[in-house]
């Protein structure tokens, strides 16, 4: 019997999926990303099982940021970091331990209440804090500096997730909100790092398949101007600058997210799938910034759209886009996406427009439960993207399936 060019019989699924982080934790972010704001917004009702100090609402955002995002980032991480290194990867019961510390994180924020946020804060802590470790024992091992601005980013997302955790175990809904809005700004951080990193490669890709030239070259300089000023916002906040010093900040960062879009634009090919998404990731992260720093400003409308448009759009979308290319590279396919893939990436926009529209006034809202059909619309993309690629991800692996 042949299986994608090996002989022999398949080898069990747990081996399969233990063979590099996306395979396992790329399939578990998109299943939790779609089934659990379902699950909350439309069919509890956005309330949860357990009453408890912190609100339904903050249970959300959490479980947004560092349960969806966070199986990202960590099938991310273990995946890219050896790639980038030429170090060993991560696999096995090492990998699969993982994902069971990081979904005992996940039963917590699904029944809520105070012993469910002891659960969640001991899970999370491990892995938020195992993350920087590995990072930076791979960084000894090589003796190489490359991956000090995943370090750092890492490591603030671990900071931010024990402030968060620390302020749900002791019932402090004002400290629990300002954690989550500076967990947000880690992550949109860590986006324009990555970002900076996929994009070029991506891009001389789409220009020249055969990969024998680079005519996508971005200003040096500029690479990381997003992610930096970021940095600025998230120290501001943390230093307690006044309101309108922050608004400014936030609108810098999401100025230079926009400037990448611009810089994105290479012709015709600019309108590639690929490169759209990565832009389009970038369009909606600055945008929501922008937004957020106008309604600190005292723009007429609330800062909750421009947050989901920054986080829900711009994280969700280039989340989504990393699901669809790395799990093309790393299962031994090339570029052009397939077409159900483009179709998620367009239900995924969609949500978000449904999202936030109404609540910046620009539509009405749509028929039904509040936020029922951007929800619908969020998780078709994600369990449409699964649909897809599961049988390439649960295939063995092939032997040209070592480079994105």
């Amino acid at each position: 019997m042949t299986a994608l060019g090996r002989t022999g019989p398949m080898p069990p699924l747990a081996r399969i999926l233990g063979d590099e982080g996306l395979r396992l934790f790329f399939p578990l972010a998109a299943l939790h990303a779609a089934l659990w704001p379902l699950l909350w917004a439309v069919v509890a009702g956005f309330a949860l099982p357990v009453d408890g100090t912190i609100p339904p609402s903050l249970w959300h955002a959490h479980e947004m940021l560092f349960g969806a995002f966070g199986a990202a980032v960590i099938g991310f991480v273990t995946t890219a970091i050896p790639e980038w290194t030429d170090t060993r990867r991560m696999q096995g019961r090492a990998l699969f331990a993982l994902a069971g510390i990081w979904g005992l994180g996940r039963a917590g924020g699904l029944f809520g209440g105070d012993a469910a946020a002891v659960v969640a804060a001991v899970a999370d802590t491990v892995w938020l804090v195992l993350l920087p470790l590995y990072v930076a024992a791979v960084s000894w091992r090589k003796r190489t500096a490359r991956l000090f601005g995943m370090l750092v980013w890492l490591g603030a997302l671990a900071v931010s997730g024990g402030v968060v955790h620390a302020a749900f175990l002791l019932g402090d809904v004002g400290l629990a909100q300002a954690g989550l809005h500076r967990a947000g700004l880690v992550l949109l951080g860590l986006l324009g790092l990555v970002l900076a990193r996929i994009a070029v490669p991506i891009t001389n890709l789409v220009l020249d398949p055969g990969g024998t030239s680079s005519p996508y070259r971005p200003h040096p300089g500029r690479l990381n101007l997003a992610p930096g000023l970021v940095a600025v916002a998230l120290a501001g906040d943390i230093a307690g600058v006044s309101p309108a010093v922050g608004a400014y900040l936030a609108i810098a960062a999401g100025a230079a997210f926009l400037d990448r879009v611009a810089e994105a634009f290479v012709g015709r090919e600019f309108f590639r799938t690929e490169i759209l998404a990565l832009a389009g990731s970038s369009l909606l992260a600055g945008s929501g910034l922008l937004l957020a720093g106008a309604a600190r400003l005292g723009a007429p409308f609330p800062e909750t759209p421009a947050l989901h448009l920054a986080l829900m759009g711009g994280l969700g979308l280039g989340v989504l886009a990393v699901f669809a290319v790395a799990g093309l590279f790393h299962t031994g396919r090339a570029l052009p996406l397939p077409r159900p893939a483009r179709l998620a990436i367009l239900l995924l926009v969609a949500a978000v427009l449904l999202r936030v529209l109404p609540d910046l006034g620009v539509l009405p809202p749509p028929p039904g439960p509040p936020h029922a059909l951007a929800g619908l619309s969020w998780a078709a993309a994600f369990l449409l993207w699964l649909r897809i690629y599961w049988p390439f991800l649960s295939a063995p692996r092939m032997a040209d399936a070592d480079v994105c």
